[in-house]
């Protein structure tokens, strides 16, 4: 396992704004040094690259196309829910409540729920001053998170009570938004499918309702092998990662006739280069982003 390593942490902009605003932390300095404790408690919880890559405290939902409408429903539709999965500290529910979308119809989960309470740690808040709902679990644990089909058309029952939720179950057929970046590529083509899924039957059948994300995609599906130095904060020593990744084609075909009924959503996926890795400048990664859209 590869050690935490200061020099790779960077904050600037929107994201060091944010952060002073939310830990009340003006001096620089400071704030570094704060943001790196956390971080080193969060590495023992369990040591993502992106903790060691300190990728938790940038934005990812609100550089996303789809995010404006995403806080429209929130402003707008009576009681909309935006679920967040495999949050890790939250950082993007909380731009999202500064930026308008109520706190207390936020869900959030994460396999891990120690990032959740390092979360509170890390901005300095409480679940009385940030009152999103964490539920911990496995999105593929039928009991946290079971596949059914997707709704159509709007029932009877209520959504439930977030506050007594202690699992995604319940939320079937509720959520106004989810925003899952940084999550799929984890897993293998059946896997992704599998998300894909559970995702769909916890969407809402209004008219707007999106799922929302950003993921390592390539022009072509398939799976792809990336050359990774020590240095890169993923793999010791180096060497190679492999992963599957879908292009935007895929990805829509998937999503449009596969999960839902063809023609009952839009479906937006376009790539963006990644910036190339320096032991490897001729392979060109990218990340897809991505945002499914009920009509």
């Amino acid at each position: 396992m590869l050690p935490l390593n200061e020099s790779l942490y960077s904050l600037e902009g929107a994201e060091l704004q944010f952060m002073k605003k939310q830990t009340g932390i003006e001096d620089d300095a400071e704030l570094k040094e704060h943001i790196l404790a956390v971080t080193k408690e969060a590495f023992a919880v369990f040591p993502f690259p992106c903790i060691r890559r300190y990728a938790f405290i940038k934005f990812k939902l609100s550089r996303l196309p789809g995010y404006d409408r995403l806080l429209k429903l929130g402003r707008e539709r009576e009681g909309a829910i935006l679920l967040d999965i495999g949050c890790c500290f939250g950082n993007d529910v909380r731009n999202a409540a500064v930026d308008g979308f109520p706190a207390k119809q936020i869900v959030a989960s994460d396999l891990y729920g120690g990032y959740w309470t390092l979360g509170h740690k890390l901005y300095r808040s409480t679940e009385e001053s940030f009152p999103a709902k964490f539920i911990p679990g496995d999105a593929f644990d039928p009991a946290h998170l079971a596949i059914v089909p997707p709704v159509y058309t709007v029932g009877s029952e209520p959504p439930p009570d977030l506050s007594t939720l202690t699992s995604l179950n319940p939320l079937h057929g509720h959520v106004a938004a989810i925003h899952a970046s940084s999550f799929f590529h984890l897993f293998n083509e059946e896997k992704q499918a599998q998300l894909a899924r559970a995702f769909a039957g916890l969407l809402s059948p209004l008219p707007g309702s999106m799922i929302i994300g950003t993921h390592s995609g390539a022009p072509e599906k398939g799976q792809r092998t990336y050359a990774v130095s020590s240095g890169s904060g993923i793999i010791s020593g180096g060497g190679t990662l492999s992963m599957f990744c879908h292009s935007p084609e895929s990805w829509a075909e998937l999503w449009d006739g596969q999960i839902f009924e063809k023609g009952t959503i839009k479906v937006e996926a376009s790539l963006v280069e990644h910036p190339r890795m320096p032991e490897s400048p001729s392979q060109q990664a990218y990340f897809l982003r991505w945002c499914i859209t009920r009509l």
